[in-house]
């Protein structure tokens, strides 16, 4: 394993980070142990979950079962950075979303008592919340900060003029502010480097992407499907149709390298200057054992020329479109 710091943190993470949105949803608990005991062992110490995170209707249910893992000690509190999320919605209540101050204490006392500790290293906010000032938000990190019940903030799924607002109002309140942001990135959506990675890069953010193989579209799928192994339906197939062409030379320059499609996906993004950590969300141990190969995969200046050939992104803004 490879570790880096969180952004302009002194906080060393794994360069993977081990994503939990399957546990409860479509991987038993069991199985869920499983793969964290395995990605301990093999040098993941970057827990990535959510409040929302579970099945239909039970929110909540994912941080319930690493609250479990946790319990069986061995040190696997300490031993890892533990990431979660509020600002979803966890009820049918009025004040049961957003980053009011009363939602942000009810929800992170929330998941410490499912996660069963009393702090988490990361807490992201889920989305922008467009209702609640800032300042707002930054007095209820304030207090849990001074409760020892959080140590760092992050933000996820924000623009990068909402990473510069909220930055601009923890100054102002001579707060750390964001360390990080969550955001999906990987080679067929790049629209992030418009401005959300010129906007973390300035301010020091660490880059987590989420759905780094989009969804099994760049995880060798054509590969699969001729192999019987994966039936396309609805708007899978329909987003393979769209990419077909990309997804074909693609999975041609993976097969040349000698490595699984998705392996190349993951060794792209940690190519990439600004991401510290890709969020890898495996169902199985040998989904984990697939991203774990992608850290020692080296791509020299060819093949990442012809990776942005076959999936071309982006100028930071405005000159990708403007003079």
């Amino acid at each position: 394993m490879q570790y880096t710091t969180l952004g302009r943190t002194g906080l060393t993470v794994s360069r993977l980070c081990l994503g939990t949105m399957n546990f409860g949803l479509v991987t038993e608990e069991t199985d869920a142990h499983a793969i964290m005991d395995a990605a301990l062992e093999r040098g993941v110490t970057f827990f990535d979950t959510a409040n929302v995170y579970g099945p239909q209707g039970g929110r909540g249910r994912t941080e319930e079962i690493v609250g479990r893992w946790l319990a069986q000690g061995g040190e696997r509190r300490e031993r890892i950075v533990l990431a979660t999320k509020v600002y979803s919605p966890m009820g049918d209540g009025p004040n049961d979303r957003g980053l009011s101050a009363l939602h942000v204490r009810r929800g992170l006392d929330a998941s410490l008592r499912r996660l069963g500790t009393d702090y988490v290293d990361l807490l992201q906010f889920h989305h922008v919340d467009r209702s609640t000032p800032w300042e707002e938000t930054w007095q209820a990190i304030e207090v849990a900060i001074a409760q020892g019940k959080i140590l760092y903030v992050g933000s996820s799924n924000f623009a990068g003029w909402h990473i510069a607002r909220a930055q601009e109002a923890a100054a102002q309140r001579s707060l750390l502010g964001l360390v990080s942001e969550q955001s999906i990135y990987n080679l067929l959506l790049r629209e992030l480097e418009l401005e959300v990675i010129p906007a973390a890069q300035h301010y020091g953010l660490a880059l987590l992407p989420w759905s780094p193989l989009h969804g099994g579209l760049l995880g060798g799928v054509l590969r699969d499907e001729q192999a019987g192994t994966r039936r396309l339906a609805g708007r899978a197939a329909d987003a393979v149709e769209r990419h077909r062409p990309q997804i074909e030379r693609y999975e041609s320059l993976a097969e040349e390298l000698g490595r699984a499609p998705g392996e190349v996906a993951l060794a792209w993004l940690l190519h990439r200057p600004a991401v510290t950590a890709p969020i890898v969300g495996p169902r199985t141990l040998e989904q984990l054992d697939s991203a774990l190969a992608a850290i020692d995969l080296a791509l020299d200046e060819a093949t990442l020329a012809r990776l942005d050939d076959i999936f071309p992104g982006h100028k930071p803004a405005p000159e990708d479109y403007a003079w």
